[in-house]
């Protein structure tokens, strides 16, 4: 009883207010999400004002979060719309206990602002997207204007409920306590019926046996794996493989329900298909790197994986598509998302012959939730933004004319094919190895092209030839290692790499924006 009395003692009525409105805003949230879960899981209102400020970031911004923060953006900019939104409902607890109806109708307010940005979303189903931001509105308008009544003074305009002019504490934290109870109740049912329907999804996962490949990747050519620490691995795991996206949610898409559709100009017969359908293919296996646009130089978003899939062009052709080298009428391949992401890639690039697919298998399982289950689309040679749409289930063909993707209408390129590229993993920025032989070591890629010498210069000494790990394919990167003879101080390594075509990777540094980042990498030692 001591401590619920020292509790007691420290609420005075302005701080009431702000208990009020916090209370009223988790309210709302748990309100909310309870409704998504019923209504449209991923619509709560933390998603899809989430969502909305990600669609309306400019580009460099988006670029800029992408470098500081990494792959937790996402949980950054939930965080951050999570205690904008307490001050908010400590700002509007205060009024209330002056100006009870304008509190509540600020609330009412912003649920509108929430539903507003559920229907501007991409993926919006309707009027439902707005619901759960609506309930959550008028479950958290009705708690604030019921709590500043409990903390008004007797006889005031604004409350009823107190003795000799004050207040009732008594009454106000019963009432607290009592909404503080409802709510957790509804976030707790609405968080177990998410829980169930993604049972549904996972289960599909767990249960889904990939066939073995038609066509096989080759065997990993001995020598193409160098044996040096800190180097990045040949072939990436699937927990280490860079996660870049929008989804503030990550789409759990159930493999049973999940239909793919093929359309639009030029398709002379449309078809839709089950994940049955695809795996019923003749299906192939390879080894292919991928690399996010928003890569800055010497930066980490860049990945080797074993894909499975179907052919992608084998699938457009017996829908009747022809690339436009053939006499095709259209010349872009549009990739929608579940989420409503999407991508734009040439149809020429997806039929020149490339290993171009629709992948359902990812290091020898099926697709992790994060990088796009059931099905993804990728499209060696070109960045990801262009070409690996995850959770697909739309493909339309269309011209570049007719019709800009979501990044494109963001300022980037409609084309984007990787730039030539390599990176030092070892020794890391900053490092203080010993004086001696000090191994240099990482990756160079450029897909389709492959890698045919990797340089490294220290300071503004002469470039040296790295020794090169045996090139599995054009479509890999490639592993790189330079023994270096350090003597003692500061000094600068830079590396750079040379393609298949003869280009040597440029040293004009660019950034991101709009094609991909250019330049090359270096890092500072001090060798002691």
């Amino acid at each position: 009883m001591a401590g619920v009395t020292t509790f007691r003692s420290t609420i005075t009525r302005p701080s009431s207010g702000a208990l009020a409105g916090l209370l009223a805003g988790y309210t709302a949230l748990a309100a909310a999400e309870l409704t998504a879960a019923l209504v449209r899981p991923g619509t709560g209102p933390v998603t899809v004002v989430g969502g909305a400020v990600i669609d309306r970031t400019p580009a460099p911004v988006k670029d800029f979060a992408i470098r500081t923060f990494g792959e937790d953006d996402k949980v950054v900019l939930r965080l951050g719309i999570l205690v904008l939104l307490g001050l908010f409902a400590i700002g509007l607890g205060a009024l209330a206990l002056r100006y009870r109806r304008p509190a509540a109708a600020g609330v009412l307010v912003l649920g509108i602002a929430g539903a507003a940005a559920a229907l501007s979303r991409p993926d919006t189903a309707g009027v439902a997207d707005a619901l759960p931001s609506v309930a959550g509105a008028v479950a958290g308008a009705a708690v604030l204007y019921v709590l500043a009544g409990r903390a008004a003074p007797a006889g005031s305009p604004h409350g009823g409920e107190g003795t000799g002019g004050g207040w009732s504490r008594r009454g106000f934290l019963t009432t607290a306590a009592g909404t503080a109870a409802g709510a957790t109740g509804a976030g707790v049912l609405g968080r177990a019926l998410s829980r169930r329907r993604r049972r549904g999804a996972v289960s599909s996962r767990d249960h889904l046996v990939l066939p073995p490949p038609a066509s096989p990747a080759p065997p990993v050519p001995a020598g193409a794996r160098l044996k040096v620490p800190g180097i990045s691995a040949f072939t990436t795991p699937n927990r280490d493989f860079y996660r870049v996206d929008t989804a503030l949610v990550v789409p759990e898409v159930d493999a049973g329900t999940w239909r793919l559709r093929v359309h639009g100009k030029g398709v002379a017969r449309p078809r839709t298909f089950t994940l049955d359908d695809l795996l019923a293919r003749p299906l192939i296996e390879r080894d292919i790197t991928l690399t996010c646009v928003s890569n800055e130089v010497g930066g980490p978003y860049a990945g080797n994986a074993r894909w499975l899939g179907v052919p992608l062009a084998d699938l457009l052709a017996e829908c009747g598509v022809k690339p436009p080298s053939a006499g095709g009428g259209a010349d872009q391949l549009v990739a929608r998302s579940v989420d409503g992401m999407t991508l734009g890639s040439p149809v020429d690039d997806v039929m020149d012959g490339r290993d171009a697919m629709l992948a359902v298998g990812m290091n020898g399982e099926p697709l992790p939730f994060d990088h796009g289950f059931p099905v993804r689309m990728l499209v060696p040679g070109l960045y990801g933004y262009v070409s690996a749409c995850k959770w697909v289930e739309d493909l339309e063909l269309t011209t570049f004319d007719a019709y800009d993707p979501y990044w494109v209408r963001r300022k980037w390129a409609r084309r984007a094919p990787v730039k030539t590229q390599s990176r030092i993993d070892t020794p890391k920025p900053f490092a203080r190895p010993a004086a001696g032989t000090v191994t240099v070591a990482g990756v160079a890629w450029a897909q389709r092209r492959g890698i045919t010498r990797v340089q490294v210069r220290v300071d503004d000494g002469p470039w040296r030839d790295a020794d090169l790990a045996v090139q599995d394919t054009v479509d890999t990167w490639r592993q790189w290692s330079y023994r270096w003879r350090a003597t003692p101080g500061g000094h600068t390594v830079t590396v750079r790499a040379t393609d298949g075509a003869g280009l040597v990777q440029t040293e004009q540094r660019t950034r991101t924006v709009p094609d991909g980042a250019s330049g090359r990498h270096s890092v500072f030692l001090t060798v002691t």
